[in-house]
C-alpha cells in the first residue's frame, strides 16, 4: 500500500523543513560571539567572509549544529518507536531505562577505566564509550523485551523499566562515590549533556551509526503500524513479532545509544516530541509520523542548543525546561 500525501501533509513537511533550516542558521549564529546570519550562510557555502568567522562557523559551530540535528531526530524517533511498540504514551529511551543502561556502561568505563589508563582524548577512547553505550542500551532493551513477553500488562513493563532506571542510577552513584576526582569530574560533565564534545574526526562515526539506526527505523515502519493495532491483530496479519521487535530495538539501540555515548543522557526529547508529531500530523501512521518527528526533533534540539549557548547552560537543563511543561500540557489536553 503506497502513501498518498495530502496537501496538508506536504505543507506541514515543508514548514518543518524550513523551520529546521532556519534554526540551523540561528544555532550557528548564536553563542559567546554573535554572528550575522549572512556571514554564517556565506561561511557554510564557501563564499567570501571574514576568516575568523569562517573558522568559528566551520570548525566549531558547524559540527555542533549537525550533532544537534542528529541528536534531536534520533532521540525523537527512538521515543516514537518505543511508544508504539509498548503502546504507552509514557514510553521513551529515558523513562524505560535505555539511556540509564547506556549511562551505567559508560560510568563503568569512565570511572573504572581511569585506573587502567583509559582516556577520552583518543578516538579509541570515544569508540570505547560508544561501544559501552550500545551494550548498555541493548541489555536494557532485551530485558524490556523479555518483560513485555512475560507480562501482558504494558503498565507493569513500564513500572519495571522505571525501577531498572532507578536501580541503575543507584549503581552509578556508588561508582561516583568511590571514583577518583578527575574521572568523577569528566563523568559529571558528561551527564549534563553536551553537543560540543564531538570533533570533526568523530562526527562520521556518530552520523554513520545514526544513519544505520534510521535505515532500520524506516524498515520497521510497516511492522510498527501493525503493532500499534495490537499484537493479536499483527500476528493474524502474518507479522513475526519477535523479529519485528528485534528490528525496532536494534534501531533504538543505535539511535539512543549513540547519542547518549557522545552527548550524554539528554532527557524529555524522546518522550515529548513524538506527541507533538501526532498532534501536528493528526495521524498514527508511522509513514507520516517518522519524517515529521525527525524534523521536529532536529528543529527542537537546534533551538535548545541556541538557548543553551546564549545563556551558557547545560543542554539537558534547557530540554527539561522545554519538555516538562510540554508533557504536562499534553496530559491536560488529552485528559
Amino acid at each position: 500500500m503506497t502513501l498518498r500525501p495530502t496537501s496538508r501533509t506536504t505543507t506541514l513537511m515543508g514548514l518543518l523543513a524550513a523551520a529546521t533550516l532556519l534554526l540551523f542558521i540561528v544555532d550557528m549564529a548564536s553563542g559567546s560571539v554573535a554572528l550575522k546570519f549572512t556571514d554564517v550562510a556565506r561561511a557554510i557555502v564557501g563564499a567570501d567572509c571574514p576568516e575568523q568567522v569562517r573558522s568559528i562557523v566551520v570548525e566549531l559551530r558547524l559540527p555542533k549544529a549537525i550533532m544537534a540535528m542528529a541528536a534531536g531526530s534520533a532521540l525523537a524517533v527512538s521515543g516514537l518507536q518505543m511508544q508504539t511498540v509498548f503502546r504507552n504514551p509514557l514510553a521513551g529511551p529515558y523513562v524505560l531505562g535505555i539511556s540509564s543502561g547506556a549511562s551505567l556502561m559508560v560510568a563503568l568505563l569512565m570511572l573504572g577505566g581511569s585506573a587502567l589508563g583509559f582516556s577520552l582524548t583518543s578516538n579509541l577512547g570515544w569508540l570505547g564509550i560508544a561501544g559501552a553505550a550500545w551494550t548498555g542500551s541493548a541489555a536494557v532493551l532485551l530485558m524490556m523485551l523479555a518483560f513485555s513477553r512475560k507480562f501482558n500488562d504494558i503498565m507493569v513493563v513500564l513500572v519495571l523499566g522505571i525501577m531498572i532506571s532507578s536501580g541503575v542510577g543507584a549503581i552509578v552513584q556508588i561508582l561516583q562515590y568511590v571514583s577518583a576526582d578527575d574521572a568523577l569530574k569528566n563523568f559529571v560533565i558528561w551527564t549534563m549533556g553536551s553537543l560540543g564534545n564531538v570533533t570533526l574526526e568523530q562526527l562520521p562515526i556518530v552520523l554513520g551509526a545514526v544513519a544505520v539506526g534510521f535505515i532500520l527505523a524506516v524498515a520497521a515502519i510497516k511492522p510498527l503500524n501493525l503493532m500499534a493495532l495490537g499484537d493479536d491483530y499483527a500476528t493474524t496479519m502474518g507479522l513475526d513479532l519477535r523479529r519485528s521487535r528485534m528490528l525496532v530495538f536494534a534501531s533504538t539501540t543505535l539511535l539512543a545509544g549513540t547519542i547518549t555515548a557522545f552527548c550524554g543522557p539528554i532527557g524529555f526529547i524522546g518522550l515529548a516530541l513524538p506527541h507533538v508529531g501526532r498532534m501536528l500530523t493528526s495521524t498514527a501512521d508511522n509513514r507520516i509520523l517518522l519524517p515529521a518527528t525527525t524534523l521536529i526533533g532536529a528543529s527542537t534540539m537546534l533551538a535548545c542548543d541556541a538557548v543553551a549557548k546564549t545563556f551558557t547552560l547545560p543542554v539537558n537543563s534547557v530540554t527539561a525546561i522545554v519538555g516538562i511543561p510540554l508533557i504536562i500540557w499534553i496530559i491536560i489536553r488529552n485528559r
